[in-house]
């Protein structure tokens, strides 16, 4: 009886062994993290760089006079639109008259001396007078002739600065005085809207794809999604050291005049089309007190790897990845806060 009795005991224990093992087993099984996976891809992703700017004047001219005279007139105003070669001031024009008055009495000294020279040539002749006399008024006659010259280009300049015209055609944006004025500089302020550009600073890295003349898209956020055409006027030649940019001159045809300088401008470069690798976007993490993105990858033994990733451009749910996978790579979409380097893991259906 007594070992009838044992034999059971130890079936028992047995039984209970075995039960407690597999509990254990089935334990471990269920503390695996569980995660979602999903298979990376190649796509064709537009290759587009955007950068922000402020809309300035194609040119820029400040009507100013170096007369020295007052404002007689002003032909214009604050908004008015002018044209190339247009009159938009007036100056008083006492100092042309004092200047043709100056001229006026120049010219009555060459008379003289041309008349003083003369008689000296004809002394010569008859052997009453000296050439060296002739020498003295000859030089005397040629100074004078040069300073009515020097007179005669001094006039035309006080002319043209009597009357101040516009050198471009466009908008009249200052007017910083007034009729009777005196003025110590710029008078008006008249910016070349037609066309428009904008300056940007563009990436380092997009030197070698920026052209003179290949087209960009340009929205205002006055006006929403509207695309204004425009396409790269100059490239700057150098690059900046600090911000490591260089900057590109876009022009806008502006002939509906609804683009003004000083809008807030954003500017799309299109560089074509790269077939690159895709990302989900709830792959990406980000570590901790840094700018490093990175994903983690399955393993075929049921691992997961951190893999550092470089990103691209955001597309809609997923990033374009430029470095760091590959296509076909599985990555961990959910279930990352419990994961660490080399760790295995229960893949959720």
């Amino acid at each position: 009886m007594k070992t009838k009795g044992f034999i059971a005991l130890t079936l028992a224990l047995s039984l209970l062994t075995a039960c407690s093992g597999k509990e254990e087993k089935k334990g471990a099984q269920e503390e695996l993290p569980v995660v979602k996976l999903q298979t990376v891809y190649e796509e064709d992703v537009t290759q587009n760089s955007e950068y922000t700017a402020t809309v300035e004047a194609f040119k820029t001219n400040n009507i100013s006079s170096n007369s020295g005279a007052r404002i007689k007139r002003l032909l214009v105003d604050v908004g008015s639109h002018v044209r190339a070669g247009q009159s938009v001031v007036i100056l008083d024009d006492v100092n042309v008259s004092q200047q043709r008055m100056g001229i006026d009495q120049q010219r009555i000294a060459l008379a003289n001396l041309k008349r003083d020279l003369d008689r000296a040539k004809e002394l010569v002749k008859i052997g009453g007078g000296t050439q060296q006399t002739v020498d003295q008024l000859q030089a005397q006659y040629d100074a004078q002739a040069r300073a009515i010259d020097s007179s005669n280009r001094t006039l035309r300049t006080m002319q043209e600065n009597t009357v101040l015209t516009s050198p471009v055609s466009g908008v009249v944006t200052q007017k910083l005085y007034d009729a009777g004025d005196l003025p110590a500089g710029p008078i008006l302020v008249i910016e070349q809207q037609q066309p428009l550009k904008v300056v940007v600073s563009v990436n380092e890295s997009d030197y070698p794809k920026v052209k003179v003349g290949m087209p960009v898209d340009v929205k205002l956020d006055t006006y929403g999604d509207e695309i204004f055409p425009g396409s790269v006027h100059i490239i700057h030649p150098t690059i900046d050291v600090r911000s490591r940019t260089f900057q590109v001159e876009i022009t806008i045809n502006n002939s509906s005049n609804k683009v003004h300088t000083g809008m807030f401008a954003r500017v799309n470069f299109n560089f074509g089309t790269s077939h690159s690798v895709v990302v989900p976007d709830r792959a990406i993490q980000k570590q901790m007190g840094s700018g490093i993105r990175y994903v983690y990858v399955y393993n075929n033994d049921g691992t997961v790897e951190f893999r550092e990733v470089q990103l691209g451009q955001r597309l809609e749910n997923r990033y374009e990845v430029l470095d760091g996978l590959t296509n076909g790579t599985q990555v961990v979409t959910e279930g990352q806060s419990h994961l660490t380097n080399g760790a295995k893991v229960q893949v959720q259906k």
